[in-house]
């Protein structure tokens, strides 16, 4: 594996990190990896394995340099979504095409994570912090349950009485080109599956059944009928998209029992989980009170980390390396950083993300070296100002 100590190439971690098939919730040793590398730097590493509630059991890295404060966190994740089909490389090869770095987890985000071991590395290399430490949190659980991840592992360093001060999360949050966009929050998901029941009969005489499909097509026009709001300060306006529409019958001649929906809203700051939860349920009941069941999911509130000190960190160390000024955006989906900004201000800045989740995903080796130099360039500017 690649002395990450001696080289402080972030091409050549990723590529170690790729090389490892951590599809979630496997970890296939990818941690050991990246374990590995920290070591070299000096960083006291954690392996924090979880299992229960539902989730699948998962390992995860804690990683520390220095035991006093401040502490500087950066948080990601080694697994990855699955491959798919229409690759023209191997996907956990981790080959290099015409200056592109190809495989499952360049962009989505092994290459964010090497990029800031790099960063570390030459970090510490210049002499590291005259005081204060700098940490990684590392989870193999945020492309599945994110049940027995960074929530479990936030809950364990407060139990013990460990503080995160800020935390930079190495989500892609760029769209197009490194250095366009930092996240400063996210909007939160609500997740909901809609049942209404009727009564099965015959088409031929329907004054004997009583057919739900109808019943279920209002409901959903009731809440698709005007925007939820027309977005607010820091977000865009919330959306809500159905997702699907079963009824499952086969018979063209039966009134079917029950049909189905599922749809997803995805909410700004205007609003909560419990507060879209009561708004549904009073849209329902007028429409069909007692002949429906709604079973509502959410996976993480709306939040934000005003602009300010953080964003104002990251933002000038990618103007001081790329020249652009960042915007600061609260849009996409979501992230741990949903669990993080409950321990401290947290923000997001990593790779560019046109190709996470696809075919070929990657990211240009440039890229990679500028990242490592922009991560290098907040640490350096953190540490001086502690």
């Amino acid at each position: 594996m690649t002395d990450a100590l001696a080289t402080s190439d972030a091409l050549s971690l990723a590529r170690d990190l790729i090389r490892k098939p951590s599809v979630t919730p496997r970890d296939e040793g990818a941690l050991d990896v990246l374990q590995a590398a920290l070591t070299l730097l000096g960083f006291t590493c954690e392996r924090m394995k979880f299992e229960g509630d539902g989730g699948d059991p998962t390992d995860n890295l804690y990683a520390r340099l220095g035991t006093t404060a401040p502490n500087f966190c950066f948080a990601g994740h080694t697994d990855v979504v699955p491959v798919g089909d229409g690759w023209t490389t191997q996907p956990f090869a981790g080959e290099v095409i015409n200056g592109q770095l190809y495989g499952r987890g360049a962009a989505d985000m092994k290459g964010a994570i090497a990029a800031f071991v790099a960063a570390a590395a030459r970090f510490v290399k210049e002499g590291g912090p005259s005081k204060g430490s700098i940490s990684l949190l590392i989870t193999g659980d945020e492309e599945g349950d994110a049940i027995n991840g960074t929530v479990k592992m936030l809950q364990t360093l407060k139990a013990r009485g460990e503080k995160l001060d800020v935390c930079v999360v190495g989500e892609p949050t760029n769209p197009t080109k490194l250095g366009e966009m930092i996240k400063i929050g996210r909007r939160g998901s609500l997740t909901a599956k809609l049942t209404v029941f009727g009564t099965q009969g015959h088409s031929a005489y329907p004054h004997l059944a009583d057919n739900p499909i109808p019943r279920l097509i209002k409901m959903l026009a009731a809440i698709t009928a005007k925007p939820l709001d027309d977005g607010s300060a820091h977000f865009q306006a919330s959306t809500l998209a159905i997702t699907t529409i079963d009824v499952g019958n086969t018979a063209s001649n039966v009134i079917p029992a029950q049909a189905k929906a599922a749809f997803n809203i995805r909410f700004n700051d205007l609003h909560s989980g419990a507060s879209l939860k009561a708004w549904l349920q009073k849209t329902f009941d007028e429409v069909a009170a007692g002949h429906y069941e709604l079973n509502a999911r959410i996976s993480g509130e709306s939040f934000l980390t005003p602009p300010g000190a953080l964003s104002t960190l990251v933002s000038d160390a990618v103007k001081a390396v790329l020249g652009v000024t960042p915007e600061l955006s609260t849009t996409g989906g979501t992230s741990d950083a949903r669990f993080i900004k409950d321990a401290c201000p947290v923000c997001e800045f990593g790779m560019v993300g046109l190709s996470m989740h696809k075919a070929d995903e990657r990211c240009a080796v440039s890229d990679l070296e500028n990242l490592t130099k922009i991560y290098h360039h907040v640490l350096s500017r953190y540490f001086a100002d502690a």
